[in-house]
């Protein structure tokens, strides 16, 4: 007599890893390019919140990045993201205006930003660019917000928004279409028991 796989014990249906990460192209008009990631319960269809989708989006995006050199940007509740970073010994700079500039966290870090700074919206570059100081990228950041990636994401190989309680992020970019932003996400989240989708 052969074993009943657990999984088909229920009238043959397959049991479904509790995360799902969407991954689909958007349309924000014309001539922007960009691709969204949205990390949900596969059951739920709910945002996945708190330590657990902290932890995948920090790895997610480390993958994204690879091995280039990225950048955080945050641009409101300034007092509280220093005073943090600097308890966490994050580096970071002042830039112009009211933006503070992440430079290179490591993914214990992003997991630590992730978590703690759940309810904000805040960004990310990648790429050669983000060596160097953006002056006019983050003094529009100041005034604008993430809005201003928009006129300069070119630049870089990709610029982010992150909006963590709704599960969401938004990659702008020219050179990672959905397929690559899948091929470079993977493996990086392999760890976790989630599945990648891209939703027709």
């Amino acid at each position: 007599m052969s074993a009943v796989n657990p999984s088909q014990a229920n009238g043959g249906t397959v049991d479904l890893p509790p995360f799902s990460l969407d991954v689909q192209a958007l349309d924000l008009g014309e001539g922007i390019k960009s691709v969204g990631m949205e990390l949900l319960g596969t059951e739920s269809r709910e945002p996945v919140r708190g330590a657990e989708a902290a932890e995948i989006w920090a790895a997610a995006l480390q993958g994204l990045c690879g091995n280039e050199p990225f950048v955080l940007d945050f641009f409101s509740h300034i007092e509280r993201v220093t005073a943090f970073c600097e308890m966490q010994e994050i580096a970071f700079r002042e830039a112009t205006g009211r933006c503070i500039v992440l430079t290179q966290p490591d993914e214990q870090q992003v997991r630590k930003l992730f978590e703690r700074f759940e309810a904000e919206t805040f960004g990310m570059r990648a790429g050669a660019a983000a060596q160097n100081p953006d002056s006019d990228l983050e003094e529009a950041l100041s005034h604008r917000g993430l809005d201003a990636y928009q006129a300069a994401y070119a630049r870089y190989t990709f610029c982010a928004v992150c909006e963590p309680e709704d599960g969401w992020i938004t990659v702008l970019s020219n050179t990672l279409w959905t397929s690559e932003v899948i091929r470079r996400v993977r493996p990086a989240v392999q760890a976790f028991d989630i599945h990648i989708a891209r939703p027709q």
